[in-house]
């Protein structure tokens, strides 16, 4: 006859048989099933406990507090199991963790088992579920530099067609991977596989084009970005995330590289200007549409390119814009550079003083204020309250720089980063209405200690990032006034007869011009200034600079 611990052991084996399968079918519902060619992993060391028999169990029956509970019981210790059944035991509590939308505590616990490596036997398994935390955790947690821990070829046991989403997701994550890693190659090797009908289409043929910049081609890098075009004005592909942004991102970045092209240096140093190229930038500035968030930015930017072009009435044109009434928050200090230099390659020296002394009128003072706040806080944690205040408009910031400050804390990244505090600090709050029973156990305490230490840190990245752009502010204001004050430097050249023979040959260039290199769209209408802005006439001014060299 069989003793009462051999009938247990006996039992518990047949619930291991009974749920083995829908353990992992029930996953399909969250949009993911497991790779036919991905096994579970290797036979257990024995027999399991009868805690996480019981775990195997209440998962089956998506009973995941329960059974998150116990499978923490035994990746705690308390139940002898062997080595091979505590890491199945890990694997089904980041899982279960998952499903009670605990996603920080589940990637910690994934995060380990991907650390482990190929040591762990559900190492292949997690990949995926990084990827499916990838969709419900900000970029600041950190999954993007997770998925780099495996390899590129782990990839195919989910390329079928039961897993299309998933797989085009783990391109993307794995593409983006290698490119922070600076394996731009591989990157677009990755990023270029993404399905044209799959959501993240867009955001890899981005990532892919700035691969090729980094990578100083600009063909390839242009042609990306005009996919994207492509693909949003034609509605090719669903389920894009914010298609506007992607799409005027896409037009300021194919500018840029048009831009750059046109504007080259050649073996002899003489500097050459493709007018064609030049034309190309500017037309993908123009498709930029006023309500964008990048509008001020692609006229600032065409100024350049009028510039270059010997186009200083549409130069100084766009500048006006910039400091019209209606965009009192805008923060350009180096187009007023551009305008001293427009006023300096005309030989206008006095209009070019004039300009001078207002930068430094204006900005001096910022740049002051922008210093003296910066020294009241020194270390991360305190500059994360102050971008708190900041958005939350308690900060109290004198007047000449509250509009500074603001805008320069309020990119992307940074937010991102805030989202990142306050989806911890919501989870926090989930934790402690949940039952005390839970909350009081170790699982509990698990996850309040994952949540917390993630919290910790991201409140400190958010700091150094928020930081790091304040600083970076202050350089750039030193950097322009280094500039300016260089423009006042040539103009007392020029006065005393001592101008340097490349801007003497500058100069005279700029007299050459017969303009009409660069083409305006034939849907515009250029409108002449009458001493009072109006709101459709914004990007569309001119103003008149008399070539005054040699007179």
């Amino acid at each position: 006859m069989c003793n009462s611990r051999t009938r247990n052991g006996l039992f518990i084996l047949l619930i291991l048989f009974v749920v083995a399968a829908p353990v992992e079918a029930q996953d399909m519902q969250f949009g993911m099933q497991e790779a036919g060619a991905a096994p579970v992993g290797p036979p257990a060391e024995g027999p399991p406990s009868e805690s996480l028999a019981m775990a195997l169990r209440l998962y089956t029956q998506e009973q995941h507090q329960e059974a998150a509970v116990q499978f923490q019981r035994v990746v705690e210790g308390q139940t002898q199991d062997a080595p091979a059944n505590v890491q199945k035991a890990q694997f089904f509590l980041g899982k279960s963790l998952f499903h009670l939308h605990y996603y920080q505590s589940a990637l910690a616990v994934f995060d380990e088992i991907s650390e482990m490596g190929r040591s762990h036997i559900f190492f292949d398994q997690t990949l995926q579920w990084l990827a499916q935390l990838a969709a419900q955790l900000p970029e600041p947690a950190g999954i993007i530099d997770k998925v780099g821990r495996f390899g590129v070829e782990q990839l195919e046991q989910f390329n079928t067609a039961d897993n299309a989403v998933l797989y085009n997701r783990m391109l993307y994550l794995m593409g983006r991977s290698k490119y922070n890693q600076g394996e731009f190659e591989q990157a677009i090797k990755l990023l270029n596989q993404v399905s044209k009908d799959s959501q993240f289409f867009v955001q890899a043929r981005f990532f892919e084009g700035i691969s090729y910049i980094r990578l100083r081609k600009a063909k390839p890098a242009s042609a990306a970005f005009r996919d994207i075009l492509k693909a949003i004005d034609s509605d090719e592909v669903e389920g894009i995330e914010d298609e506007e942004r992607m799409r005027d991102l896409a037009l300021i970045s194919l500018a840029r590289v048009y831009y750059t092209a046109a504007n080259r240096v050649n073996e002899g140093g003489e500097r050459k200007v493709d007018g064609k190229l030049l034309g190309g930038a500017v037309e993908a500035w123009n498709e930029i549409s006023p309500k964008s968030e990048y509008w001020l930015d692609s006229l600032f930017e065409a100024s350049w390119a009028f510039f270059l072009a010997d186009e200083f009435s549409r130069a100084l044109g766009n500048i006006h814009t910039l400091y019209s009434p209606y965009f009192t928050g805008a923060f350009y200090p180096e187009a007023m550079v551009l305008k001293a230099v427009v006023f300096f390659s005309n030989c206008q020296m006095e209009n070019a003083s004039a300009v001078v002394q207002q930068f430094h009128e204006r900005y001096d003072p910022v740049k002051q204020k922008l210093e003296e706040i910066l020294q009241k806080y020194k270390d991360n944690a305190q500059f994360f309250e102050f971008l708190k205040q900041v958005r939350e408009g308690r900060a109290n910031l004198p007047i000449e720089i509250q509009g500074v400050v603001e805008s320069a804390l309020s990119d992307r990244t940074v937010l991102a980063n805030l989202e990142y505090v306050a989806l911890l600090e919501q989870q926090e709050k989930e934790l402690s209405k949940g039952p005390a029973q839970f909350r009081g156990s170790s699982l509990g305490g698990r996850i309040l200690q994952d949540i917390l230490v993630a919290k910790s840190f991201a409140i400190d990245q958010t700091g150094d990032i928020a930081k790091a752009r304040y600083d970076r502010l202050i350089r750039d204001m030193q950097d322009l006034s280094n500039q300016i004050d260089t423009v006042e430097i040539e103009i007392l050249n020029h006065m005393r007869g001592q101008l340097s023979a490349e801007l003497q040959q500058q100069q005279s260039l700029a007299g050459q011009s017969t303009g009409g290199r660069v083409e305006v769209d034939s849907e515009h209408v250029v409108w002449p200034f009458k001493g009072e802005y109006w709101r459709d006439e914004l990007g569309y001014y001119r103003q008149e600079v008399t070539f005054m060299c040699g007179r």
